[in-house]
């Protein structure tokens, strides 16, 4: 079988993954029949993305063309080890279950082959047999025995002890068995474990003997000769398999250990990856089309806390550096300006250490001075903006949801007509009726706008009061760059590009129909228009502008008057634990529609349907993941309230994840929040976690940690700071062009040598630039030394670790 070697690196604080994945799927095209002739002239498509076999996101369905379209974007948390990232065609079925057409599986440790651009990837058969996933430990032992006629012989013991993270079946934990056979030529001997019930994780724990065939005419001399000829030709094959009651078992994947690896030792223990039946060996297929994708995928190895101190600390003393330019973070901006990707772990660095206020704002100061005009204020893609502009995506998601969400929502479901082009009219379309539609979403979507700075998170008001403070300083003779200041991120780096791209900000779930895309340009153009301070807008919504502009940037915030409407942050259906009805004398699950707001946490019977029941989000004191052993479930998580604990199943783990996000983030300032939980349920009268008897007895684990009230983020500084180096490392060369820029100008008075080479940086002090380059480089060699260090600690595929060790951690950005 196939090697798979998984690198680990040691992490002193969390056994958890964090992982990334963004991209887009772009399109397919002359998909194949899908089962008869001439199938693909009438196939409705999507596509579906899986980590393994675990399906975690769903395009929306294209109407009938052998060559669609999809053009959508897709971001979320990978929350666990996965081998493969598979992308899915199906055609969607009208009375039966959607068909597949074909597929693209990319392994985890060739998905960097394909970072950054666009592919063309060619469909293969989706094949039951080839859908496999998880991982099994085995041991194995050659023991001599004497036969009843006195010969010697040998047995070959097998130990098949646990599998881990097989896939889920329907969306439920299988019944999972193995069957161990020693195959030969002319041999095939089977052995059967017991079936275990509900489980991803099962602990066999079981031994199987064989009898390894030995040359009846045994000699000394020549024992090694028929041992070496057996082994050769002899191999063990383990096959997973869920136990299906009143239908055939599925195949889960199975591993094939030649026995030969006994050859220099009696005893071999080791993990192995499942493989696909018969190792994955296709059999020519039809040609069934092509999909091209765009992935953009980073691997960080990330080192213990420690390591990444001493970065941390240089970078966060920037703002305290004079002059800006020669500190750590703006070094960074200056040689990788061309990245834009660098400038967002600095952000997220700056936030959680409650420094990127001072930060930005030196920075602007810099800006401004070479700004020669107050009509050109903040134009630019500058450091200063492109920092401004990752600050708002970060804090600003659940404002951008309670403010233009519903909005946004009405615009896609009504799908009205907008267009005013005479050219682009569709026949039986009257402009005037468009323009009227038109105006009446300007004017909605402004309004909202104009009235929401009582959600306007804390943050953002203190930058754009410094930003304000700033530009009145550096053009005191006009009066009207303090909104210009504020008014160029707000309306037009903010709104209206969330307007124009809502699937991208997490409004919309899907990219919208081109129709639609044309009315959100339309009105985004327009909000652009309203809030460039140039416009010749009325005096009315120049009075509305200027109120808001002043709201969001100046010392008095405007009180909410609590009676706003509640906003949908995410719905969707789930698993939940019944609390009171019983079958067979146990609770079951049914599945209901999950709904949170801004202010409830209700479950539904079905989709539009009324409340079963409504959770006052302010009543949430810990929102929390449920242990697997508790019901034999994964993907769980509870919340818990002033009544009984909710259980519920997500559909697959970044559901989950994305659950626990979202809720944890709208309970996060709650009185009376727990600080330990109980990870397991209480049932037969204790605690199944640290087995207390009190149903009211404290939580034995300490809840996850809160941030701070006005940021509400969940960022990974090690993680961060990886990035950086990983971004320094990589632009080494520049760092070495700019210290010789340094010294030049330090040492030679007049002209420096090369300017068209140290132009390309920002040096105002060339001394004080010098000392900060000195320090970055001691920081940088001594976090390479450290990687080096634990480079060659890996765990193989044939290992006595476990592939991907819950005591290591690999961290990864997609």
């Amino acid at each position: 079988p196939d090697i798979s070697n998984e690198t680990k690196m040691p992490d002193s604080k969390s056994d958890e993954e964090n992982k990334d994945v963004h991209g887009c799927i772009c399109e397919a095209k002359n998909l194949g029949p899908v089962s008869g002739q001439n199938r693909q002239r009438d196939l409705c498509t999507f596509c579906t993305i899986s980590l393994d076999q675990e399906e975690v996101f769903r395009t929306k369905v294209f109407d009938k063309s052998g060559s669609p379209f999809y053009g959508e974007d897709f971001y979320f948390e990978i929350p666990r080890p996965f081998q493969f990232l598979s992308f899915y065609v199906y055609a969607k079925g009208v009375f039966q279950r959607d068909l597949p057409v074909g597929k693209v599986s990319i392994r985890k440790d060739d998905l960097c082959k394909y970072s950054g651009k666009e592919h063309w990837f060619s469909l293969q058969p989706v094949d039951p047999n080839s859908e496999v996933q998880g991982k099994v430990h085995l041991e194995m032992r050659l023991n001599e025995v004497i036969t009843e006629n006195g010969s010697i012989g040998q047995h070959l013991l097998v130990r098949i002890i646990e599998c881990k993270e097989l896939p889920l079946i329907s969306g439920q934990n299988c019944d999972p068995y193995a069957t161990v056979s020693l195959v030969g030529p002319a041999r095939s001997d089977q052995k059967k474990t017991k079936v275990k019930k509900k489980t991803s994780n099962p602990c066999f724990e079981e031994t199987f003997f064989f009898e390894v065939t030995r040359s009846s005419s045994y000699s000394k001399k020549s024992h090694f000769q028929v041992e070496e000829e057996d082994i050769e030709k002899l191999e063990i094959k383990v096959d997973l398999w869920n136990s299906e009651n009143l239908a055939q078992d599925v195949f889960l994947g199975e591993t094939r250990v030649p026995v030969k690896v006994l050859r220099n030792d009696l005893t071999h223990k080791a993990w192995y990856l499942l493989q696909p039946k018969g190792n994955g060996s296709k059999s020519k297929s039809d040609d069934l089309g092509s999909l091209r994708l765009k992935l953009t995928y980073i691997e960080d190895m990330v080192l213990p806390s420690a390591c990444y101190k001493p970065l941390c600390n240089l970078l966060l003393k920037s703002p305290d550096v004079k002059p800006i330019s020669a500190s750590a973070a703006h070094i960074l901006g200056d040689i990788c300006r061309e990245r834009y990707e660098v400038v967002l772990p600095m952000v997220r660095l700056l936030l959680y250490h409650n420094r990127f206020v001072p930060f930005v704002s030196a920075v602007a100061t810099l800006e401004l001075d070479n700004t020669q005009e107050a009509n050109t204020i903040f134009r630019g893609n500058s450091l200063a903006t492109r920092c401004i502009d990752d600050m708002m995506k970060i804090v600003g998601k659940s404002y951008l949801a309670v403010t233009l969400k519903p909005v946004i929502d009405e615009i896609c479901d009504s799908n009205k007509s907008c267009e005013i082009d005479p050219i682009k009219l569709k026949e039986g379309d009257n402009v005037e009726v468009n323009k009227e539609h038109l105006q009446g979403y300007v004017q909605k979507v402004f309004s909202l706008i104009t009235q929401s700075s009582s959600s306007c998170p804390p943050l953002m008001c203190d930058v754009f009061r410094s930003l304000r403070q700033l530009a009145c300083k550096r053009f005191p003779g006009d009066p009207h760059v303090q909104y210009s200041a504020v008014s160029s991120f707000v309306f037009l780096r903010f709104f209206a590009v969330a307007v124009l791209s809502p699937h991208s900000f997490q409004l919309r779930s899907h990219l919208p129909d081109p129709e639609i895309s044309r009315t959100l340009t339309l009105i985004s153009k327009t909000i652009q228009t309203l809030g460039s301070w140039g416009s010749l807008s009325k005096k009315l919504v120049r009075t509305k502008k200027c109120s808001f502009l002043d709201e969001i940037s100046s010392n008095v915030n405007k009180e909410s008057s609590g009676l706003e409407d509640a906003v949908v942050l995410k719905e969707g259906e789930v698993q939940k634990r019944a609390q009171g009805k019983k079958r067979l004398g146990k609770k079951n699950f049914k599945k209901r529609w999950l709904r949170v707001t801004n202010k409830e946490l209700t479950y539904h019977k079905h989709k539009g349907k009324e409340a079963i029941c409504i959770i006052n989000v302010k009543n949430i004191r810990a929102v929390e993941k449920l242990d697997e052993s508790s019901f034999n479930r994964k993907n769980m998580f509870q919340v818990v309230h002033s009544e009984k604990p909710l259980y519920v199943q997500a559909g697959n783990c970044v559901e989950a994840s994305e659950w626990l996000e979202i809720l944890g983030q709208v309970s996060r300032c709650n009185e009376g929040r727990l600080t330990t939980f109980h990870p397991s349920n209480y049932t037969g009268g204790a605690w199944q976690c640290c087995k207390s008897q009190s149903s009211s007895a404290p939580g034995c684990k300490p809840c996850t940690a809160t941030m701070l009230a006005n940021l509400q983020l969940d960022i990974d500084c090690d993680r961060e700071a990886e990035r950086l180096f990983s971004f320094l490392s990589s632009n080494d060369v520049k760092l070495h062009n700019m210290e010789d820029a340094c010294a030049s100008m330090a040492v030679y008075q007049g002209p420096q040598r090369e300017p068209e080479e140290y132009s390309k940086f920002t040096i105002q002090e060339p001394k004080e630039t010098f000392q900060t380059l000195k320090q970055l480089r001691n920081v940088m060699e001594e976090l390479q030394r450290q990687h080096d260090t634990r480079s060659d600690t890996t765990a193989q595929y044939g290992s006595l670790n476990p592939i991907m060790s819950e005591n290591w951690q690999r961290k990864i950005r997609t």
